[in-house]
């Protein structure tokens, strides 16, 4: 005697691939649609790294996701990695913040002095090289909403390295720490 299928039920194919009600299965596939593209749209930026100069934190080709809503809920701190946005949405350069507003800053031979104590930066890459900021000695103070921002691999003579003042309202999102 073998299992007698019930005529007013669908075929286990259809069960399986839209469920016992497609309307309801349908209006579930909408809503999954609908919240991804707002993760996506609103909270996760995804990213790939490009080239070396967050080295060793981050290597070239690997793809990571910035937080937006991160910084909405705390300022960007010293250390963070954060996103930021260059020119059009799809150019993101990914750098961490060492100066934050209304501090002074100077980088002599390639050590970070903020408010003129020496910072410590224990994933710099050793050794590094002798950058020096403000390129005419001293210091320089932040202003209000300004970011000092530096890639992690500092080997690489300054000239070559994307870096400096970003303003706060270029900042996309944040990395996990």
């Amino acid at each position: 005697m073998g299992h007698k299928e019930n005529s007013s039920s669908p075929p286990w194919w259809q069960v399986v691939a839209v469920g016992r009600n497609p309307t309801v299965t349908f209006f579930r596939l909408l809503l999954l649609v609908a919240i991804t593209f707002g993760v996506f749209q609103y909270v996760i930026v995804p990213i790939r790294v490009t080239g070396i100069s967050m080295e060793s934190t981050y290597r070239d080709g690997q793809r990571l996701y910035l937080n937006r809503l991160s910084l909405r809920m705390h300022p960007p701190q010293r250390g963070d990695i954060l996103g930021i946005q260059m020119s059009g949405s799809s150019v993101l350069l990914l750098k961490r913040v060492i100066g934050l507003p209304g501090e002074r800053v100077a980088i002599r031979k390639g050590q970070v002095y903020i408010n003129g104590d020496s910072l410590d930066e224990p994933y710099l890459n050793q050794p590094v090289t002798p950058w020096n900021y403000p390129t005419h000695g001293g210091e320089r103070v932040l202003e209000a909403n300004k970011y000092l921002m530096i890639g992690d691999n500092r080997t690489m003579p300054q000239d070559l390295h994307e870096w400096g003042l970003i303003d706060g309202d270029r900042l996309v999102g944040r990395l996990r720490r």
